[in-house]
Formats: structure tokens, C-alpha cells, sequence
């Protein structure tokens, strides 16, 4: 039997710096939660705008905040792991939003008093900076989710991806823009169970990476699922990507 709560507390961790035009929305979707076993953290890189303002106003909402220069977002990330006690840890970047007031009470009644999980995790909406609906992320959360499934790709929005504390390993800081993926991975090759919420959980802000960096980013997760799952089986996979890639273009 799980030794969880059938409440158990979120540890909701937001990474930012000088985010003033987009973090206040995230801080308002999370104090705003209906589910009241919050823990909430912010780890800021030392900002230099209005994001410590912003912070200052919610800050009786907030249990621990942190706001220092750090060595990038993973490294940041793994402040927050360090910081939480809850039981579940929550990524929710700045300008990502739960996406309803009751998305943490619904993901818990979606469990209906079963053992609870290792892994919760649902799917993701893809807005514009005035949380307008644009469209659902590509990647669309299976039915069942283990340590296979990622290699497909990120089948999970990292958002949505919901982590027992106890397996939360730290970020690996040698990838600079796909740590999240890797992450994923390492904890679901541990994970002896997962469940699917059936519910859009978050609304991910369409930040428009350049391309420079959607490239790097690409490698990366060649390089991480090669890692994991064998150089030869990841070259297949991916000139299957290429080819539905070229489909969907027509």
C-alpha cells in the first residue's frame, strides 16, 4: 500500500528571472488553487525588473522564496528540489498557469481513493501571452506511461508531469536545454506506477524559441534517448519522425 495521504501536498516550484510581464499570471493560477495542500516555492535568479515586486505582493501566499543568481534553469530546478517537502513536486514555470482554478483538486478526485501513484501527469494547452487558447500540444499523453514510452519523444509535457519527491533525482546540468526530458526518463525507469488524469492540466505559454536553440534543444534529446534507449533504435525512430514530420507539412 502507498504510505501517501489521500490528500497529499503538491510542492509547486516556479523558476524565473525578470519575468515581470508573465509571472503574475502563474503566481494568481497557483494561490488560486481550490485543492488548499499547496506548498508553493519560487526560486528567482536575482532579478533585476519588478519580478521581486511581484513576488512581494503574493508573499504571504508563498512558503519559501529564494532569489539569488543560480547557473541556469536546471540548476535552479534543483534548488526547488531541495527546498520542497511535499509529496508531489509541480514544475510550473513563469507564464504557465494550471488550467482551471480546480486543476489540482480535480487531479487528486481523478484518483477515486486509489493507491496513490509515482507519477501523475495529463495533457497541455498551448496559449498566447493573453492565455487565449491557440491549440494542444503536438504530443498527446498516452493511456499508459512508462519508461518506453518517452521513445517516442516527450510525450509529457514537463508541466504535466507530476513526481513523488522520493524519486525526484536532480536535474543533469551537462544538458542545457533538454535536462527536462532526460529527468522524465530517469524517473520513469524507476517508477512502479503512473496514472493518466484524463484532464488538461496546464497551459503553457508559446514562447517561440528561436531556432538556434530549438536545434540545440533537438540534439540534446537525440543524444538523451540514444542514452537510454540504444543509438540504433533512436536513428530509426527518428527518420520516422522526419517522415510524419513531412507529412504533416502537406
Amino acid at each position: 500500500m502507498s504510505d501517501l495521504p489521500l490528500t497529499p501536498i503538491f510542492s509547486v516550484i516556479t523558476v524565473t528571472y525578470n519575468a515581470e510581464k508573465v509571472l503574475e499570471r502563474t503566481l494568481q493560477s497557483v494561490v488560486a488553487q481550490t485543492y488548499p495542500h499547496v506548498e508553493y516555492i519560487i526560486v528567482d535568479g536575482g532579478s533585476t525588473d519588478k519580478t521581486p515586486a511581484i513576488i512581494g505582493k503574493y508573499r504571504s501566499q508563498i512558503h519559501a522564496v529564494v532569489s539569488e543568481p543560480d547557473r541556469g534553469l536546471y540548476d535552479a530546478m534543483n534548488k526547488g528540489i531541495r527546498m520542497a517537502t511535499g509529496h508531489y513536486l509541480c514544475f510550473l514555470n513563469a507564464g504557465d498557469c494550471f488550467r482551471e482554478v480546480t486543476t489540482l483538486q480535480q487531479a487528486v478526485l481523478s484518483l477515486h481513493g486509489r493507491e496513490l501513484p509515482d507519477v501523475i501527469y495529463g495533457d497541455t494547452a498551448i496559449v498566447d501571452n493573453e492565455r487565449r487558447f491557440l491549440r494542444m500540444r503536438h504530443l498527446t499523453a498516452p493511456d499508459s506511461l512508462d519508461f518506453k514510452s518517452f521513445r517516442r519523444g516527450m510525450l509529457v509535457c514537463h508541466q504535466a508531469f507530476w513526481v513523488r519527491r522520493e524519486l525526484a533525482v536532480p536535474y543533469d546540468r551537462q544538458y542545457r536545454f533538454s535536462a527536462d526530458f532526460d529527468w522524465c526518463v530517469r524517473i520513469l525507469r524507476q517508477a512502479r506506477s503512473t496514472h493518466h488524469t484524463r484532464l488538461i492540466l496546464i497551459d503553457y505559454l508559446d514562447e517561440g524559441l528561436t531556432t538556434n536553440n530549438r536545434k540545440a534543444s533537438l540534439k540534446e534529446r537525440f543524444l538523451i534517448m540514444a542514452k537510454h534507449y540504444g543509438l540504433t533504435g533512436t536513428v530509426v525512430r527518428h527518420i520516422g519522425f522526419v517522415f510524419r514530420a513531412m507529412f504533416r507539412r502537406r
